[in-house]
């Protein structure tokens, strides 16, 4: 796990999205030459969506082979298949429906409409056995390498599903949790465990806005092993802050 997070500063949210796009696509074509494939996590929110955008009208797009890249993502709203706001339904729209992927290897969570009905525990348990699969056998939070995991950061300096003081935050022993009552719509929710998103090569936390700015500062002055949740998304080779100005602090 890495120490010291890198934090690189842009302009303006829309130079953020499209500086990010490019680097993602270097990234994801650098592990493809290194290994034949690779891997993405996924992330919703504002900034999540933009980067999607900026991904599918960036002229680089083909640098990837995404028929090679196996897409997850970080988490999801227990809603109905093709409900707008899952991020899965938000990520077709955006980018994958646009590009070649392979429909074999987009590893969205289960909604509530499908095999699991009303019982998240048994949809996050499936989608960890999914990780577990991918991993394979000896992998040591039971959740693949991925290349890169994406995470935005909220105002109260929540990832993924695991809000501060929440019980899923707690979580060490899956590298996936169901989350009930969630302090922010919809309540019912799965999400990547920390030490599933400790497996990541590298993990990028997005912010963006005023909004973010006490989130981004308290965050990066936590322990990586304290009671903040961005504090503790950490990736084994590299953590990277992507930022604009105004959620630096810099604005």
């Amino acid at each position: 796990m890495t120490d010291s997070p890198e934090v690189v500063v842009h302009r303006d949210t829309e130079v953020m999205a499209h500086a990010t796009a490019a680097r993602l696509l270097t990234a994801l074509a650098d592990a493809q030459a290194a290994r034949g494939t690779a891997s993405v996590v996924l992330t919703g929110g504002r900034n999540g969506n933009a980067l999607l955008a900026a991904l599918a009208a960036s002229p680089a797009r083909e640098a990837v082979d995404w028929s090679a890249l196996d897409i997850w993502w970080g988490d999801e709203r227990y809603l109905p298949d093709g409900d707008p706001d899952r991020n899965a339904t938000q990520a077709q729209q955006a980018l994958l429906g646009k590009v070649g992927v392979d429909p074999a290897r987009v590893h969205a969570m289960p909604c509530s409409d499908g095999a699991f009905g009303a019982d998240v525990a048994a949809a996050a348990a499936w989608y960890a056995r999914e990780l577990a699969a991918a991993a394979g056998p000896g992998a040591p939070h039971g959740a693949p390498a991925f290349d890169v995991l994406l995470l935005g950061v909220g105002p109260d300096t929540h990832v993924a599903s695991l809000f501060p003081g929440h019980p899923g935050f707690a979580a060490r022993d899956a590298a996936a949790v169901a989350v009930t009552a969630a302090p922010k719509p919809p309540p019912t929710r799965i999400s990547l465990t920390v030490p599933a998103i400790r497996s990541a090569r590298q993990v990028w936390l997005l912010a963006a806005g005023e909004d973010k700015a006490d989130a981004v500062a308290r965050a990066q002055a936590a322990p990586a092993d304290g009671e903040v949740p961005a504090a503790a998304a950490r990736g084994r080779e590299r953590t990277l802050w992507l930022l604009d100005r105004t959620a630096a602090g810099t604005a």
